[in-house]
């Protein structure tokens, strides 16, 4: 099953407006895909590891492996379409 993570941070703007789409996805992809979110000012570490440099990033991993990233406000049809290729 494919996991969509999240990175984020609070003081971040592009996130709060992302973050709704995201939720709308978890709950149309329920049973489907997996949804977390990392709070990359919390977890430094695991930021650092993936690259992050961007909030709002959003990664797509299936099977452990990193197959897509999306960074910024994109329209909820270009979070699906990257979903949709690893279902």
């Amino acid at each position: 099953m494919p996991v969509l993570v999240e990175f984020w941070a609070p003081w971040c703007r592009p996130y709060r407006m992302i973050h709704p789409v995201i939720d709308e996805l978890s709950k149309q992809y329920a049973g489907k895909l997996k949804c977390y979110k990392v709070n990359t000012d919390e977890s430094l570490g695991i930021a650092a590891r993936y690259g992050i440099r961007n909030i709002s990033t959003v990664m797509i991993f299936k099977s452990g492996e990193k197959k897509d990233t999306v960074i910024g406000v994109v329209p909820k049809s270009t979070l699906t379409i990257a979903i949709e290729r690893f279902l």
